[in-house]
C-alpha cells in the first residue's frame, strides 16, 4: 500500500491485493500541522460546513438544555495553552471550538435566558449574520461596498417605519445602544457647543462650560458612559425624580431649565427602564425641550418596540419630536450581537459630529447621489462590518406584523409571570409588569424585612448556579430583586412557569 499527498488534506492511495490487482482512490487525511492559510484555499468552505453541521442539532436542542451547566466550565481549558507554532488547520480548529463551545457556552440564544435584557437571534437574523461574515464587506464606505451602504439605507428606513419615526430623520447603525448614545449625544454636544460659538469637532471642549444634561431617575448607566466617553463627564448628569422608583419630577426639571437663563441644555428621556420597564412621559419632556430650547435625546434601547403594539404605543407617543433616538437590535429585534441604531432629526448633524476627516484617499460624508452614503462618516466607527444584513433578513422574513405578534406575545408572557408571582404565597410583585420585564422578590412568610435582601441575593446566586433558568438580581427602591426580561423570540409562558417553579424550589432550600 502506498500513500501519496496530492494536496492539503487529500492523498492518492495505491493498494495491491493478493492477486496483484491494483486499486487506487483519493482519500481525505488529517494533517498534523498547518501553516499558511493559502494551503487551504481549495477547501475554504470546509470549516463553515463544520459549523453548519453543528448548528441544526445545537439550535434544535436549546429548549431542552440548561441555560448554563457549570460542570462543563472545565472544558474551556481545552481552548487554552501556548500559541502553536504550526496550526491544526481550519477544520480541526473550528471543530475543537464547536465541541467546547456547544457544551460550555451560556446558551443565551435559548428561551430561558432572562438575565440582563437580551434577546435571541431569529433564524433569518442568524443566517443574515452568517452572510455578513461570508461576504465580509467593508461596510462603511460606498466605494468599498455599494451593497452594504444600500442595505443599511434600506434597513434604517424600515426601522423608522417600524418605530413611527419621521422619514426625514438621519440614521446610522452602531454596535450597541451605548454606541448609539455616543452618536446621538455627540450630535447634541456639537449642537450645544455651536450655541456657544465653538466647533467642538475641530477644537474640542476646552474653554467651554459643562454641558447641562438633565434626566429622570430612570436613566440608564449607558447614557452616563456615553457622556464619559464624550468628555462631558458621567456625573455631570442631573436627575429629577419624584419618588424612589425614578419617575420624573417635571416641575423640578422645569425649574432647573428656567435657572439656566436661556443657555442650551440636553434632556434625556427614557423609554423602558431595566428594572420595571417604566418609561418617562415623552410628550411632556418634548414640551419642556421645546419651551426651553433644549435638545431631547430618547433612550429607547428596548422600549422603542412599545410602538409596535396598540397596547403599548402610548408609551412611545412623542418620540417623533425628539432630536435623537437610540435603540438596540440585539434586544427585542432579536438579531445577533452586536447591533444598535441611532436616529437624529437633523441628518446633517451626523456628518458634522463625525465627518470631515480631511484624508485624501477617503470620500466625504456626502458624495453626489442620494444613495452614495459613507456611513463611517456618520458614526463613531471607521471599520464596520455589514451589520445591516441580519436586520434586513429578519425584517424581510417576518415583517411588521410578525414583530408586532412577537412583542404582544412577550407582553402576555410578562403579564402571566406577574400573575404567577401574585398568586404565590412566597413571592412579592414589586411593580406592575410593563413591556417585557417583571419585577419581584422572594418573600416567604415569617422572614423579617432586614433579612430579605441577603436571602434574595443568595437565591440569585443559587439560580445562576442551578442553570436551568437564568435570571440575576438587581436593586429596585433599595431592595434586592429579580427582574427577568422575557424578550427572546423562543420564550413562551411555559418558560416563566419553570422560572417560578425553580425559584420557589431553591428558595425553600435556603
Amino acid at each position: 500500500m502506498g500513500l501519496t499527498l496530492v494536496g492539503p488534506g487529500a492523498a492518492f492511495l495505491k493498494e495491491t491485493d493478493t492477486r496483484g490487482h491494483v486499486r487506487t482512490m483519493i482519500v481525505t487525511v488529517s494533517l498534523a500541522a498547518m501553516s499558511d492559510p493559502l494551503h487551504e484555499h481549495d477547501r475554504a468552505g470546509a470549516a463553515l460546513e463544520a459549523v453548519a453541521r453543528a448548528a441544526g442539532p445545537y439550535l434544535d436542542g436549546l429548549a431542552d438544555r440548561p441555560v448554563h451547566d457549570r460542570s462543563k466550565d472545565e472544558l474551556i481549558a481545552e481552548l487554552d495553552g501556548p500559541l502553536p507554532a504550526e496550526g491544526d488547520g481550519g477544520t480541526a480548529a473550528v471543530e475543537r471550538l464547536l465541541r467546547v463551545g456547544t457544551e460550555a457556552a451560556t446558551h443565551s440564544s435559548g428561551p430561558r435566558f432572562f438575565h440582563f435584557v437580551v434577546g435571541g437571534s431569529t433564524p433569518a437574523a442568524m443566517a443574515g449574520d452568517w452572510t455578513a461574515s461570508l461576504l465580509d464587506q467593508v461596510a462603511g464606505l460606498w466605494p468599498a461596498s455599494p451593497l452594504s451602504a444600500r442595505v443599511e439605507t434600506v434597513v434604517l428606513r424600515w426601522l423608522k417605519e417600524l418605530f413611527g419615526l419621521p422619514a426625514s430623520f438621519g440614521g446610522v447603525l452602531t454596535p450597541s445602544a451605548t454606541f448609539a448614545h455616543v452618536t446621538g449625544l455627540a450630535c447634541a454636544r456639537h449642537w450645544w457647543a455651536g450655541r456657544h460659538g465653538a466647533d467642538v469637532a475641530s477644537q474640542g471642549l476646552a474653554g467651554l462650560p459643562p454641558m447641562p444634561v438633565l434626566s429622570s431617575g430612570l436613566v440608564h448607566v449607558s447614557t452616563r458612559k456615553a457622556l464619559q466617553i464624550l468628555g462631558c463627564g458621567r456625573d455631570t448628569l442631573r436627575t429629577f425624580a419624584r419618588d424612589d422608583g425614578g419617575q420624573v419630577d417635571l416641575a423640578a426639571m422645569e425649574s432647573a431649565l428656567a435657572g439656566l437663563d436661556g443657555r442650551p441644555a440636553v434632556i434625556v428621556a427614557n423609554l423602558g427602564e431595566v428594572n420595571t420597564g417604566a418609561s418617562d412621559p415623552l410628550a411632556d419632556l418634548a414640551d419642556l425641550a421645546e419651551r426651553y430650547g433644549a435638545w431631547l435625546h430618547v433612550d429607547g434601547a428596548f422600549g422603542m418596540f412599545a410602538a409596535l403594539s396598540p397596547r403599548t404605543a402610548h408609551l412611545a407617543a412623542g418620540v417623533e419630536r425628539a432630536d435623537s433616538v437610540t435603540a438596540d437590535g440585539h434586544k427585542w429585534l432579536n438579531v445577533p450581537y452586536e447591533s444598535g441604531f441611532s436616529f437624529v432629526r437633523d441628518p446633517a448633524a451626523l456628518g458634522s459630529a463625525f465627518g470631515a476627516w480631511g484624508a485624501a484617499y477617503l470620500p466625504g460624508a456626502e458624495d453626489p447621489g442620494a444613495e452614495r452614503i459613507n456611513y463611517n462618516m456618520l458614526g463613531p466607527e471607521s471599520s464596520r462590518r455589514a451589520r445591516a444584513f441580519p436586520i434586513w433578513a429578519t425584517l424581510r422574513a417576518y415583517g411588521r406584523d410578525g414583530y408586532r405578534e412577537m412583542v404582544e406575545r412577550h407582553l402576555d408572557v410578562a403579564a402571566h409571570l406577574g400573575r404567577l408571582v401574585e398568586e404565590a404565597p412566597d413571592l412579592e410583585l414589586l411593580a406592575p409588569p410593563q413591556l417585557c420585564i417583571t419585577c419581584f422578590r422572594y418573600r416567604p412568610p415569617g422572614v423579617p424585612e432586614e433579612r430579605l435582601d441577603d436571602l434574595n441575593a443568595r437565591l440569585g446566586e443559587a439560580l445562576l448556579a442551578d442553570g436551568r433558568v437564568y435570571a440575576g438580581t438587581s436593586t429596585y427602591r433599595g431592595m434586592t430583586v429579580f427582574r427577568p426580561a422575557t424578550l427572546n423570540w423562543r420564550t413562551t409562558e411555559a418558560d416563566v412557569e419553570l422560572l417560578v417553579e425553580v425559584l420557589r424550589d431553591l428558595g425553600s432550600r435556603l
